[in-house]
């Protein structure tokens, strides 16, 4: 029964992990994964400083929702209510970086971070770090 129960939470967490990453990316202006895999080319510094910014970025992200998801996780009492958690947390992950677009007028995240400014990128995965952990803190009955 609990393996049952593993696969049963395991099989609906991975695409909900897969699916906030997919949101994630809608988000932006800029193609995440493109700017990644062309960070290879190491004569181009440019193109290393923005995958690595977009990585960042990216990074924090879905770690901001697997804390929440592995929080929801315990929590759950159903596997619609994980579900409904999780779609909270990316709700509020994707409203973090609006946020963070909007109160930094001199910042624009969207064209910093593909240009390649990895502190920009450093500040907006701790921030949605710390959007998960405080969220999945909040997750309680």
């Amino acid at each position: 029964m609990l393996l049952v129960n593993f696969l049963k939470y395991l099989g609906v967490t991975i695409p909900l992990m897969a699916f906030a990453v997919f949101f994630f990316s809608l988000t932006t202006p800029y193609r995440e994964f493109k700017i990644m895999f062309d960070g290879d080319v190491l004569d181009d510094p440019l193109k290393v400083a923005s995958a690595k910014a977009v990585a960042f970025d990216l990074g924090g992200k879905i770690l901001g929702i697997a804390i929440l998801l592995a929080s929801a996780i315990y929590h759950a009492v159903s596997l619609w209510d994980l579900f409904i958690w999780a779609l909270t947390g990316i709700f509020f992950l994707i409203v973090v970086y609006y946020l963070f677009e909007l109160l930094t007028p001199g910042i624009s995240i969207r064209k910093e971070i593909p240009q390649g400014n990895v502190g920009v990128a450093i500040f907006s995965f701790c921030l949605s770090l710390a959007t998960g952990v405080l969220m999945a803190a909040l997750i309680s009955y």
